[in-house]
């Protein structure tokens, strides 16, 4: 029997009709190694966190990225699928900070972060975790919500699973947590994912020489920008982005691989060069970026890559800087989701667009310092963020105040509205009094 892809879509507020894909004899059990969840929470909750009573924002947290006008996509699947019971386990990395009502002397009034989503289907019903983080603290694995999966038989043979449109049902843990803006059992957006199963291209084993350091089959994963790749794809430069020479794209980070080098695990220095291109063109657009290599010594690291621009190539441009402690687990140096700064030379191959001193995206590094060491997966971020047009900017989501279709608005909308109603009340009485009271001169007292 050949590898499937299983495709199941719910309505959004139906039951699920069952699906039935016979298993194979003796399936084995499979692990779960990418893919990528898209949810949006909830779009009443998103208008009020950006409307003109909270105004307030988003930021994006560990790798997350936006995809479509509403929604967020959390990335890096890992988890387990028994294709016998359809049982299936997978947790996804990623978060967002909510922030609103900004209080005069600092801080905010509702200030929650949503992160790690973790979808579990087991005895034909589903949950959605989540870890829940506000400033009194963070609560990790909370049964968020209920998904609705009733019916559905994921049992069955698959190298790929994919659930669209997955109703969502807040739990009573879930209101709890979130800070009681909605009542258990409220309707939250729907739910989709992907998750791959034992994935058919596998990276190409590691090597490493003993007692000289060096190593080779290492990975550097950069997105280069967020806001860049927005620009490139945007109405101003109606452009696009190509990959050559092995370069991985998944979608919001670039993989460039077949690193070699050499690390110094007493020295704590590390240089490696990888493949891989990635060229941006559009209007006024034409950049290429190859030849990438890091370095790192004394805690301080840097990218830096070979910088094509108008047909003029400038060799080992030093693009960013970062921060680094090197150490090896489980056969690996490992730098996961690194903060990195734009450099003076790394500003001049990007056309000025950023200043010197620009947060670019976070990094990846994974380096084999033993033997069949395997790297970890490319995050899969799929499609490309809707594009904002502009390079400069990170644009919170535009919403407005209405009021979501099934009628209700968090507590503190209402909350706000009767605080503005009393005081348009108290003011219409004072009103009143002064106008029922004789005006008294005021005379100057005498010492």
């Amino acid at each position: 029997m050949s590898p499937r892809v299983l495709r199941l879509t719910l309505a959004a507020l139906l039951t699920a009709a069952a699906v039935a894909l016979p298993a194979p004899a003796h399936a084995a059990d499979a692990t779960v190694s990418g893919g990528r969840l898209d949810w949006g929470v909830k779009a009443s909750f998103q208008n009020y966190i950006t409307g003109p009573i909270a105004k307030g924002e988003y930021r994006l947290t560990g790798g997350a990225a936006t995809a479509g006008s509403n929604q967020f996509r959390f990335h890096s699947a890992d988890g387990s699928y028994d294709p016998g019971s359809g049982d299936f386990t997978a947790g996804y990395a990623g978060g967002v900070h909510f922030t609103g009502h900004k209080k005069d002397g600092g801080g905010y009034e509702l200030d929650l972060t949503l992160a790690n989503p973790k979808v579990e289907i087991r005895d034909g019903g589903g949950t959605l975790y989540l870890d829940v983080s506000t400033p009194s603290g963070t609560s990790r694995g909370v049964a968020f919500a209920d998904l609705g999966v009733g019916g559905l038989d994921t049992s069955g043979g698959t190298t790929r699973m994919e659930l669209n449109n997955i109703p969502v049902t807040l739990s009573a843990a879930g209101a709890e947590s979130f800070a009681g803006y909605y009542e258990a059992g409220t309707q939250l957006d729907p739910l989709s994912l992907t998750a791959d199963m034992n994935p058919a291209e596998k990276e190409k084993e590691s090597s490493t020489k003993a007692g000289e350091g060096r190593f080779s089959g290492a990975a550097v994963d950069w997105g280069v920008r967020r806001t860049y790749r927005e620009y490139v794809t945007g109405d101003i430069a109606k452009g696009s982005w190509a990959l050559a020479e092995g370069a991985q794209d998944g979608g919001a980070l670039f993989r460039f691989g077949a690193g070699e080098g050499k690390y110094d695990a007493k020295k704590k220095t590390l240089t490696a060069s990888f493949a891989g291109a990635v060229t941006f063109t559009g209007q006024g657009l034409d950049l290429t970026l190859k030849g990438f290599s890091v370095s790192v010594k004394g805690g301080e690291g840097a990218l830096a890559a070979d910088v094509t621009s108008a047909g003029a190539t400038s060799e080992d441009v030093a693009l960013v800087t970062f921060g680094a402690k090197l150490s090896a687990k489980d056969g690996l140096v490992r730098l996961d989701e690194i903060p990195t700064v734009l450099t003076a030379t790394g500003a001049t191959a990007f056309g000025g667009l950023y200043p010197a001193g620009t947060e670019m995206d976070p990094l990846w590094l994974a380096v084999p310092v033993e033997s069949g060491a395997a790297l970890p997966p490319l995050p899969d971020l799929g499609e490309d963020p809707a594009p904002s047009g502009d390079p400069a900017s990170i644009a919170p989501a535009t919403a407005s105040s209405e009021v979501d279709d099934d009628g209700f608005m968090p507590a503190l909308y209402w909350i706000a509205a009767a605080v503005a109603l009393a005081a348009v009340a108290a003011a219409i009485l004072l009103v009143r009094r002064r106008k029922s009271v004789p005006a008294t001169p005021v005379t100057e007292e005498k010492e």
